[in-house]
């Protein structure tokens, strides 16, 4: 299905970027993965997911950050990318509130780097992460990318709110064509240390509390990390355009008139964290010891994704339970951890 034959992920060993190299390994593409390796979570993860993509032969890894601006050019122009898919980025919300520089290091110099080279070595399809939580304060369901979304309530939201726009600017100015995803809540085997189900699996485990914040009503459109993963797979090939409809006086956010799309990926079934929690107790046979928090700033009670326009582009919506998500982590926690 795939034509391209060539492709550089940023952030290969972090949650999403692995199964993504992971799986386009396995279709048969050369896959160049970067990462800085940084120690925002626990990096003996991170090498391990690297350990297991380095065992094929078509998997070429450099250890950099983006900002070495020198090196990263010199891997654009040695290995000639087809396309190229931006997941390297400082995550996290909460983060965000204590350790603002490094989002503007990571997700605003960085992707400049990134976009400068994609321009000047005529990459063809330019992917790139961006997030529900752009969504801010809207409160409209489901959040939808016909929307505007000016009012981020996070450092980290407004990043990637920064990341669309910036990318827009180079879709029009060097017809470079883009394509900005924005995930919701992702999970999944070999999950992130900092996510709600990693951090419950293992208090749950070691009979310690959960801190579980908006008093349990928050409400998040859990996606599986396969389902993000074949999305990503089957938009490299939908390669913006421009939109010849758009138009100036009336401007869907979502298009353009340059080869510029926004998709939201997320399972369109948005779930109680309490429900989440009991999934994971039934799969554990444990019961939770639950602190009940007000929500924190930067939070937004509910995501919901409308992907009726990602369902339109490539006739994929994700559909995995978060029954079969968990439990899928869960095998996976304990064997990798062996508990």
């Amino acid at each position: 299905m795939n034509k391209l034959s060539s492709i550089l992920v940023t952030g290969s060993a972090g949650f999403i970027g692995f199964h993504l190299a992971k799986r386009l390994l396995q279709e048969g593409i050369r896959v160049v993965g970067i990462d800085s390796l940084n120690d925002y979570y626990d990096v003996s993860i991170k090498n391990d997911r690297t350990k297991l993509l380095i065992e094929n032969q078509n998997y070429t890894f450099y250890h950099i950050d983006l900002n070495q601006k020198d090196e990263l050019s010199k891997i654009f122009k040695k290995h000639k990318f087809d396309g190229v898919i931006n997941l390297a980025a400082q995550a996290g919300v909460r983060y965000s509130l204590t350790n603002p520089d490094a989002y503007l290091a990571s997700n605003l110099s960085a992707f400049l780097n990134v976009l400068e080279e994609c321009r000047h070595n005529q990459i063809g399809h330019l992917i790139y992460a961006s997030s529900s939580s752009v969504y801010g304060a809207n409160t409209k369901m489901p959040f939808s990318v016909d929307q505007t979304v000016d009012h981020p309530i996070s450092l980290y939201a407004a990043t990637k709110k920064a990341n669309e726009l910036m990318a827009h600017t180079y879709a029009s100015c060097y017809w470079l064509p883009v394509t900005g995803l924005r995930f919701f809540t992702v999970y999944g085997p070999w999950g992130r240390p900092d996510m709600a189900l990693f951090l419950f699996t293992k208090a749950i485990l070691e009979n310690r509390s959960i801190d579980v914040y908006n008093n349990g009503k928050m409400r998040r459109d859990f996606t599986y990390i396969d389902d993000i993963v074949e999305g990503v797979y089957r938009l490299l090939d939908h390669i913006p355009t421009g939109n010849s409809n758009w138009d100036s006086l009336n401007p869907d956010p979502a298009t353009s008139f340059a080869p510029y799309n926004l998709f939201n990926i997320g399972n369109n079934n948005p779930i109680e964290l309490m429900s989440f929690i009991k999934a994971i107790e039934k799969k554990l046979n444990k019961k939770a010891i639950k602190n009940f928090l007000p929500i924190q700033i930067g939070d937004v009670p509910e995501t919901y994704a409308d992907v009726s326009n990602l369902e339109k582009a490539i006739g994929y919506k994700p559909k995995t339970t978060v029954d079969f998500g968990v439990d899928k982590f869960i095998n996976w926690y304990r064997d990798y951890y062996n508990v």
